[in-house]
């Protein structure tokens, strides 16, 4: 399909992130499961050079409020790491665990040592795929890296559910946007709003296909799921990346409806003060493979997250997804679990956290049409992708 040359991913793989990390493993299998040659791009010699241009960007919008608030997240996990030393083990622990999964079950290609030596040796590949994931964000479009535009005119190039996680772009990125989006030979997005950016950037009318993730079901994801930790407990599985106490009041009430122990991945974005009396058991040493088994044995999912959701919704769990973001944020990546959501025709299970838990807790989901929708997506998205590589 693709010659004798390998296939070149542009994923974000090394994110200490599970959905990251996740969506970037589904990316390389399903090309291994149409045995189609592939590795990896390392971002090792790459890195330094990536994030030099996203400081200047952030700088660049430093009395941006939206823009603060964001980073302060940052800023105050930095500050807890120093200042408690059990939550600086804690973290360690669990970036071990992500830096295992990255080193264990990606093939990598050798280290380059910019984008401009990366871009020299393109000719090595047959295609560069990027994808999938938040990697056209403003920061990302201007680190220039997921843009692809270091690759030369000859060699061909693919987005694969690649999304700009936010609903519409600043002016100055989505000129940046409409230039490298008309060099690239095939795209298709996650969402509704990243069809629509394409569209009006470009004229160009592209397809909405499936997250890496769901093109496995639960029995191919259950190959890749580690040792569940608490198998056999009747648990909430909590994980929930924004500062948003009211979500966690709800969890409360909802633990005290079902008599189910809460079971939460905590401070992973940032550090939140609340959450350290808020679950039953806060494990730390929990990759993506243990990551996917607390989901799949859990009674209930709550969450904020959008890959979180996508594995409840694929391990057919009763699950309450929650808005990260205010309606009126600019920084906000709400728009993903719309659109995902409304693919799953799940919408209601999007909470404002003052519904009533009782009714809630028996509220169950007709898995039979879910599931028919997403085979539906999955193999159109399996063909595009096919046709896109030959």
């Amino acid at each position: 399909m693709t010659g004798n040359k390998k296939v070149a991913i542009v994923s974000c793989y090394f994110q200490p992130n599970y959905g990251s990390q996740l969506q970037a493993y589904a990316t390389q299998r399903i090309l291994d499961k149409l045995g189609i040659a592939n590795e990896t791009i390392c971002i090792g010699g790459l890195r330094k050079e990536i994030n030099r241009a996203k400081y200047r960007y952030f700088i660049s919008r430093i009395f941006h409020l939206d823009t603060i608030r964001d980073k302060m997240a940052t800023v105050r996990k930095v500050i807890a790491i120093r200042r408690y030393p059990d939550y600086a083990r804690n973290s360690a622990i669990r970036k071990a665990k992500f830096d295992e999964f990255a080193v264990t079950m990606f093939r990598l290609s050798r280290i380059y040592g910019s984008k401009a030596e990366l871009g020299r040796c393109a000719g090595d590949y047959s295609t560069f795929i990027v994808g999938s994931d938040q990697l056209w964000l403003p920061s990302n479009i201007e680190a220039d890296y997921y843009t692809l535009n270091f690759v030369p005119d000859s060699i061909k190039k693919i987005a694969y559910a690649t999304s700009f996680g936010v609903s519409s772009l600043p002016h100055k990125q989505a000129v940046k946007a409409t230039a490298f989006l008309g060099r690239l030979d095939s795209i298709a997005v996650r969402e509704k709003s990243g069809q629509d950016i394409v569209m009006k950037l470009t004229g160009r009318d592209v397809p909405i296909v499936c997250d890496p993730t769901l093109l496995f079901t639960a029995a191919e994801w259950d190959e890749t799921a580690g040792a569940s930790p608490h198998a056999g407990e009747k648990y909430i599985f909590c994980y929930f990346l924004g500062n948003n106490p009211p979500q966690r009041e709800w969890v409360k009430r909802l633990k005290e409806t079902t008599g189910c122990s809460i079971i939460q991945m905590q401070h992973c974005d940032e550090y939140i003060s609340c959450d350290e009396v808020f679950a039953d058991h806060t494990p730390y040493d929990i990759g993506p493979k243990e990551f996917i088994s607390l989901i799949r044995d859990a009674e209930y999912v709550c969450t904020d997250s959008f890959h979180c959701t996508v594995f409840a919704i694929l391990y057919s769990k009763r699950f309450f997804t929650f808005r990260r973001y205010g309606k009126d944020s600019t920084v906000s990546t709400n728009s993903r679990l719309y659109s995902l959501l409304s693919l799953a025709g799940l919408e209601s299970r999007m909470l404002k956290g003052d519904e009533d838990t009782t009714a809630c807790s028996k509220s169950g989901i007709d898995y039979g049409p879910v599931h028919n929708r997403i085979d539906s997506l999955r193999q159109k998205s399996v063909e595009w992708l096919c046709n896109s590589l030959a």
